[in-house]
């Protein structure tokens, strides 16, 4: 089998941390966001995959040879010279993607679940048709398109209604999909979208049905989404019992749901957790107090700190005694000196904080 993934472009959403590296090599749960994607299709019987990318594919190119390997894959690379939308890419891999009978993936890069790939394409064979979406279900559909079914039909897709005033379901399109060849005829070499065109197309003809996915789902492309994606996939390892967590009879874990790469070294008294992850060759100082963050490779949370709702860059310092909260994002290498208080603080790389940040901002 075969799969797409749309990479895209600059990653401008998760800045500062795309400034420095391609969004799907930022690290999800201590691994490249794209690598749990990878995985999962490997495990479906995918053998081909191709990045639709438009920007830095050198860097993507070699990051990602090892994976090949590890997972029995071949991953192509399809670069846009302009960008392209959610269908154009289709068309441009064309020659992979159609080059046999069989449906193929797609999937957007920024989207974290329990990937349903082998049941979905399961689904998609047994009622033979051209297209199936993955649904999640919502707590406000005000805010999203909503998916309406036909009334006779539990899966067949009757229409979409974009942000709809008043109730017409809760079932919103989560990124994943899956599709026959004969999809690729509908497409033209231009920048369109998959969404608003190649799927009303489809449905007119009665031909794409849904798939409702199971547990979790988070689009992690911004930082807020990217901290509360992280702590649904965390709570999701705690239900499967998950040798990939810290047990919470350390005497720092605070409340569980705490991955930490053995490299890292604690010190004396901390309180880490709920929902922290933290990188290789992270030093927690002294008495240091972490919640819902991610702390990646290299980063350094000095004595007496208190860290909630941040993410903490590669080689990046946290001062004694400073307080970050309020989705801070700090780039790469940034240093916040000691007692400093940061309350949303974007920080580009490279940069030192040495006054109070009270209001959220961006630091250039």
């Amino acid at each position: 089998m075969k799969a797409l993934i749309l990479v895209g472009g600059f990653g401008t959403r998760l800045r500062p941390l795309t400034l420095t590296l391609p969004k799907p090599l930022v690290e999800f749960g201590n691994r490249p966001m794209i690598v749990h994607q990878i995985e999962a299709l490997a495990a479906a019987g995918v053998t081909d995959i191709v990045l639709a990318v438009n920007y830095r594919p050198e860097v993507m190119t070699e990051a990602l040879k090892s994976y090949e390997k590890q997972y029995g894959v071949n991953i192509e690379f399809s670069v846009e010279t302009e960008p392209l939308g959610t269908a154009g890419p289709l068309k441009l891999a064309e020659k992979i993607l159609g080059k046999d009978d069989a449906p193929f993936f797609v999937l957007n890069s920024d989207v974290i679940c329990e990937y349903p790939f082998k049941q979905l394409a399961d689904f998609h064979k047994a009622h033979g048709q051209e297209g199936t979406i993955v649904v999640t279900k919502v707590e406000e559909p005000s805010k999203y398109g909503v998916i309406v079914h036909k009334p006779d039909h539990p899966s067949r897709i009757d229409r979409f209604v974009e942000k709809p005033v008043e109730f017409v379901g809760n079932r919103i399109n989560a990124g994943i999909y899956i599709l026959n060849p004969s999809v690729l005829k509908r497409i033209d070499l231009r920048p369109t979208s998959i969404e608003q065109e190649t799927f009303p197309a489809i449905v007119k003809d009665g031909q794409l049905h849904s798939f409702d996915l199971e547990g979790f789902w988070m689009d992690v492309g911004q930082p807020k989404d990217f901290l509360s994606g992280t702590c649904l996939y965390l709570s999701s390892l705690t239900k499967q019992g998950s040798d990939q967590l810290t047990p919470a009879s350390e005497p720092y874990v605070f409340g569980g749901n705490v991955m930490i790469d053995p490299s890292a070294k604690i010190g004396k008294n901390c309180k880490i957790g709920p929902n922290v992850v933290i990188g290789p060759n992270v030093e927690i100082g002294e008495g240091v107090r972490l919640q819902r963050s991610v702390l990646l490779k290299g980063s350094k949370i000095k004595e007496h700190a208190w860290v909630k709702s941040t993410i903490v860059g590669w080689n990046s310092t946290v001062g004694r005694w400073a307080r970050m909260e309020n989705v801070s994002v700090l780039g790469d290498d940034v240093t916040v000196g000691d007692e400093i208080y940061c309350n949303g603080a974007s920080v580009l790389p490279h940069k030192s904080i040495k006054a109070n940040i009270d209001t959220p901002a961006i630091i250039m």
